[in-house]
């Protein structure tokens, strides 16, 4: 007989600006009796994912530059209240200490379909631009494991979506909030589990 190990798997959400994707997943695990969304990290005392992580019930902690490159006290929360980190528009480049600790178990989504499109300011806005301005057929969305550099990670998945002629930076944005709405938490969903 095969006995499943049903420990709960606790996922800490890092984010740097509104957390629309964050929400996104903190309601599609609220019921799971297998994975939890534990916390939300920000580096931005203004992000709006603060906002939301009160009104969901889900504790929050905001730090600045050193704590998150050099404290002590910040990994070891992590490593004591945490299974895995994930990104959802969070900008700065995860310290080597980190990584080490989650190996394969910090996951990001990128607006685009890497390797294009990737790299240090290639976020938002910058990405869909660049996107039109190159006049691509296709964008979409990657989901990336996360190593020392900029979307450079092993990619998990990868969905696209047409460009039309007369798509602006806007309304490819929105079809790529879509992509990102329907498969990041699935995603996360199907590595945690193994599926």
């Amino acid at each position: 007989m095969i006995v499943k190990n049903y420990k709960l798997k606790k996922i800490a959400i890092f984010a740097s600006g509104s957390g629309s994707n964050a929400e996104n997943i903190i309601r599609y695990f609220s019921d799971s009796t297998e994975i939890k969304v534990v916390s939300v990290l920000t580096n931005n005392h203004n992000a709006k994912v603060i906002e939301r992580a009160k009104n969901l019930n889900i504790s929050y902690k905001i730090f600045n530059k050193s704590e998150f490159n050099e404290s002590v006290e910040f990994l070891n929360y992590l490593i004591k209240e945490v299974d895995y980190i994930i990104l959802a528009g969070f900008l700065w480049l995860i310290p080597t200490r980190i990584i080490e600790k989650f190996p394969q178990k910090i996951i990001n989504i990128h607006p685009a379909l890497l390797p294009k499109y990737g790299g240090k300011g290639m976020f938002g806005t910058n990405v869909h631009q660049a996107v039109i301005d190159n006049k691509e057929k296709e964008t979409g969305i990657t989901i990336h494991y996360v190593n020392e550099h900029y979307d450079e990670g092993t990619i998990i998945f990868q969905k696209s979506v047409k460009v039309e002629l007369n798509d602006t930076s806007e309304t490819v944005a929105e079809k790529v909030h879509q992509l990102e709405y329907e498969y990041f938490p699935e995603v996360i969903e199907s590595v945690i589990l193994k599926k």
